[in-house]
Parts: structure tokens; sequence; C-alpha cells
């Protein structure tokens, strides 16, 4: 068996166009692979469904993607940056919307908003348009800590919204959401085309068939090839 390159001397550089470039990437906890020898290129203004079943490896991948975990062995470039030693450029335009929604409970919707805007020098004006349009308008001054699965769900969208990041990171984004949340996801999708962003999808749901260019399928922690 090859042995992968680690993270730690990994040199890839990201090809002309390409938002993600990984080269053998593998992720082990404690002993056993989570991802095993992932090599993925997503170009440009690319959305991409990274189709798999629970558990297979889908979720560890985004997060590696958006440098919330480390690669234990291989590299590669997010955004041209390297995976390793650029993380906080990475994040800085990075938008990973997971089962971890990263929201301040004691802030409400509207802080939390503006806390982000705060954070990466962004025009808050944006704010109440982006909670009108998740359906968290009438309740923009409580606190987050008060608010259900499916609103804090609704509430990191409007983030996504008001951050616009280059490359958004959805984490098995349709679960749990009622019917009309589901469009704004969607809408966002739309939106996230238009303006050329790169989207990765992990989903074991199928995203509307227009709104993505390819679907990559992922199994056992490896991928296994493309759907027709």
């Amino acid at each position: 068996m090859t042995v992968p390159e680690p993270a730690a001397t990994a040199t890839a550089r990201s090809p002309a166009g390409s938002a993600v470039h990984l080269t053998r990437v593998t992720r082990l906890f404690d002993g056993l692979a989570a991802i095993t020898q992932v090599s993925l290129q997503v170009g440009t203004g690319e959305s991409v469904w990274l189709r798999g079943s629970n558990g297979s490896g889908k979720s560890t991948l985004l997060r590696v993607i958006a440098t919330a975990i480390s690669p234990t062995y291989g590299g590669g470039t997010v955004l041209g940056h390297n995976l390793t030693r650029g993380r906080a450029r990475i994040r800085a335009t990075t938008e990973l919307v997971g089962h971890n929604t990263r929201l301040y409970d004691e802030l409400t919707a509207t802080e939390n908003l503006h806390f982000v805007c705060d954070l990466l020098g962004l025009d808050p004006a944006g704010v109440p348009a982006a909670l009108e349009r998740v359906g968290l308008a009438e309740v923009a001054t409580v606190r987050a800590g008060n608010f259900s699965q499916g609103m804090r769900q609704r509430l990191v969208l409007a983030r996504c919204l008001v951050r616009r990041p280059r490359l958004l990171l959805l984490d098995e984004p349709y679960a749990g959401l009622d019917p009309d949340a589901r469009v704004v996801v969607d809408d966002l999708l739309a939106e996230s085309g238009r303006a050329g962003r790169t989207v990765l999808i992990a989903s074991h749901e199928a995203p509307p068939e227009q709104l993505v260019h390819r679907t990559v399928v992922m199994d056992g922690g490896r991928l296994n090839g493309e759907d027709p």
C-alpha cells in the first residue's frame, strides 16, 4: 500500500480555475480512517453534490475543506491557499453550514449577524433583509438560545446571505427543515450559482438537479466516482 504524504510536507498548488484541490487526503480519528486517500477538484463557480449515506465521510471531508480539522495525511489548496498554512485566509471567505450552527445563544438573531459583520468588516445594512428572507424578521430581537433547531438553521442561512462567501459548504442542509425553509436553501443555491460562487453540498438527499453541475459519490470514506 502506498503511504500517504504527510500533511506537513504536502506542497500541492491549486490549478488554474480550481477552488478546491485535494490530493490523497486522509483523516484519522483514534487510528481509524474517516476519509481515505481523497483526491478532489472543484472548479471555481461550480456546484457539486457530494452524495453518500450517513457515515460515508461526507461531513469529515467538508470539515477538512473548511479547515475545522486538519488532514492527517495529504494536502491541497482551497481558494488558492494551502490547506494547512492558509487556514485564516480560507476561513475568511468560506462558510460551513453543518450540524454545529456556531451561533451565540446569548445574542439575538440580529446581534449574531451584526457580530459576524463586525468580525469580517462587512456592511450590516443587509441584516434585516436577510432575516426577512429566512422568515425570522418577527423574532429578530429574540436570543438565539431560545430558538428551535429549525429556527437556528434558518439563522445560519441568514448568515450565509449576509456573508456571501466565495466557497459555500453545506452539510445535510435539508435536515430538520420545514418546506418553507427548504425553499430558502434552494434559493441560496440558485443565488450562489448566479453570483459565480463555489458550492459543495454533502447530502443523502438530492438537491434540485438544475442547481448542481455534477454529482460525486462517497462511500466508506472514499470517493467512488461520479454519477453519469
